[in-house]
């Protein structure tokens, strides 16, 4: 298997500590107060107090005074700890929103029918929905945990610092084997940098396996309870677990191995010391008062906990790196030659800075920017569309369109027809730009049109695939979707797509709530629900994907004469109309018919002309 290439980890951390700057310079002065300045205090009032008792103190404080300085550091510290926890959570909350603002940010700019796949070296690995949620959801988290940790090391050093930096000046010699234990969580560390990357990368394969099969099972009830497989799925979604079960704890044992490993190294050294001077073995013991025996066990404790916490964070940061290649597999720029000449632009597009429109550290939220239309120019005013040597071909695989060519004029009815498998939703979804053409020119009125996904949206153009997706909300706000439409202009495109008396006989009428993907209307129902969703914005190019496919012969014949007939479905009249069909009432009032087979055009005409299909 191919390595992912290595990311500039350090780059992508600071791009985002550099966000909120205001937030990470507040979160990291806390935090740094509460790991690094009030955890020396009470070591030095521990010192001051037992001298104080012994009466060798350099300073005139009664033992009593002693004590309430440490209260009030006592004090001062739950404070911090309040204010830095209240700070850390908006500020985790931000770092984690912009990682998944810019990952489905770009997943939606993406050609709408290609499927989510991920990058396993030169080719793409195709997942389902279900998978992809495990990037959204561990790996952000990881990555934010280890930057804010970032502060709360720099505290511990500086503590560990200022704290040997004064042992040595009581004793040299015990305070130089604090550094040992540094030396060995480095060196394990290094050695099983290549051990920890690998586990994780396995137990977040194996967590994508189970949330896809879930998404799966979800989206799957109905089928699995007429087939009666309910037994099986479960003993797979069972295997599933068990393997993730399995991956889970070899990343999380070694991860405790380590942990262990580093906290009783720092035990034993501890002990060892403490050893060294209960038996008075070392020459510079016998200096030792009483305070400074008690500040040499306090702060050595500390000091353990920050070599702890080092190798902690060296951890994180081989686990971080396999978070942020994980999700620049998922992410897929625009432009595969640019992701190949800089393996690292998808990363950096990751952390590219966005706004995200949240209350700010006193809870002041900016207002939202107002909503742009899809094309703030006036649209141009149809008259031709023509394509001129359209062609896609699926990634390993030999389906697809070649060498397609057509046009169609303002007013006309353009019928694409043709077997099974031969590329007639694969047309209209290169020509929307929902799949990526790979050679050929799409002209409107003579203007070539450079990118389709963005430029064939209503007013221009609407498109209703086969299976139109509705959302779990209401039928009125599934066909206007924010759009200002009266009840007229709506009830207007409810008559058209000939669904006005099914909502009539609906007892919430456009109140109704269509379920989850429709579920609670049929599957011609929600073909006319995405018809008049589509004429309410009255665009000037009408696109179908065999709309009629879920609808009787009556109820498809009154839907064209209704569009045809009356000329109202459009602000200008007559519609214009691509659309796929079989059927044989659908081809006869054709202006044009295009055949299609195995991806190529067979013939094209009307329908008396074109013998094959009388």
């Amino acid at each position: 298997m191919t390595l992912p290439t290595p990311l500039p980890l350090w780059p992508l951390l600071w791009r985002l500590i550099c966000y909120t700057p205001k937030l990470a310079l507040v979160d990291a002065g806390l935090w740094l107060l509460i790991s690094g300045v009030f955890p020396a205090i009470p070591g030095l009032i521990i010192q001051g107090y037992f001298d104080a008792l012994t009466e060798t103190a350099p300073l005139a404080l009664s033992p009593l005074a002693f004590l309430g300085l440490l209260v009030a550091t006592s004090v001062g510290e739950i404070v911090a700890l309040f204010a830095g926890q209240w700070v850390r959570t908006q500020y985790r909350f931000n770092l984690r929103s912009l990682l998944r603002h810019n990952l489905l940010d770009q997943l939606l700019q993406q050609p709408g029918a290609q499927p989510l796949s991920i990058a396993e070296g030169p080719q793409r690995q195709t997942i389902s929905p279900g998978e992809a949620i495990s990037y959204f959801r561990e790996d952000p988290e990881l990555i934010e945990q280890t930057i804010v940790k970032t502060a709360d090391l720099i505290g511990y050093g500086l503590f560990a610092l200022g704290a040997i930096g004064l042992l040595l000046r009581l004793n040299p010699q015990i305070t130089l084997m604090v550094f040992l234990p540094l030396a060995v969580i480095s060196a394990a560390v290094q050695q099983a940098q290549q051990k920890i990357k690998q586990y994780r990368r396995a137990s977040r394969r194996a967590t994508q396996a189970v949330t896809g099969f879930l998404g799966e099972i979800f989206t799957a009830v109905q089928v699995l309870k007429a087939t009666g497989t309910e037994t099986a799925v479960l003993n797979h979604l069972n295997h599933l677990n068990g393997q993730r079960q399995q991956q889970m704890v070899k990343d999380r044992l070694l991860i405790t191995v380590l942990n262990s490993g580093f906290e009783n190294l720092t035990n034993l050294g501890i002990g060892f010391i403490l050893l060294l001077m209960a038996t008075g073995r070392t020459s510079a013991t016998s200096g030792l008062s009483v305070g400074d025996f008690a500040l040499f066990i306090y702060y050595l404790a500390l000091v353990a906990t920050a070599f702890r916490a080092f190798g902690q964070y060296l951890t994180w940061l081989k686990q971080t790196e396999v978070s942020f290649e994980r999700l620049r597999a998922l992410h897929r720029p625009d432009s595969l030659t640019e992701h190949r000449s800089s393996p690292a632009a998808a990363a950096f597009a990751l952390v590219a800075h966005q706004p995200l429109y949240l209350a700010g550290l006193w809870g002041r939220q900016p207002p939202l920017p107002p909503l742009q239309p899809p094309h703030p120019e006036a649209p141009s005013h149809f008259k031709e569309l023509a394509v001129v040597g359209l062609s896609y071909h699926y990634p390993h695989a030999s389906r697809g369109i070649e060498a397609i060519s057509f046009s169609l004029r303002r007013g006309s009815l353009t019928v694409i027809t043709g077997p099974v498998g031969s590329g007639k939703t694969t047309l209209l979804r290169v020509l929307l730009g929902l799949l990526p053409r790979q050679t050929g020119t799409i002209y409107w009125n003579g203007q070539p049109v450079e990118h389709p996904a963005t430029f064939f949206c209503p007013p221009r153009s609407a498109y209703t695939p086969q299976v139109p997706h509705l959302f779990s909300d209401t039928l009125r706000n599934n066909l206007l979707l924010e759009l200002e439409k009266s009840d007229a202009a709506l009830g207007e495109a409810l008559r058209l797509s000939v669904f006005a008396q099914d909502v009539g006989a609906m007892p919430m009428g456009l109140a109704t709530l269509v379920g989850t993907r429709g579920v609670r209307l049929s599957g011609g129902q929600r073909q006319r629900a995405a018809a008049a969703r589509m004429l309410v914005r009255q665009p000037e190019l009408l696109i179908f994907d065999d709309l009629s496919s879920a609808l009787d012969v009556e109820t498809e014949q009154s839907l064209w004469e209704g569009l045809f007939a009356t000329g109202q479905a459009t602000a200008a009249g007559r519609p214009t109309c691509l659309i796929t069909s079989n059927r044989p009432d659908v081809l006869r009032r054709a202006d044009r018919i295009i055949v299609l087979n195995e991806g190529r055009i067979e013939a094209m005409g009307r329908f008396d002309e074109l013998p094959s299909l009388s």
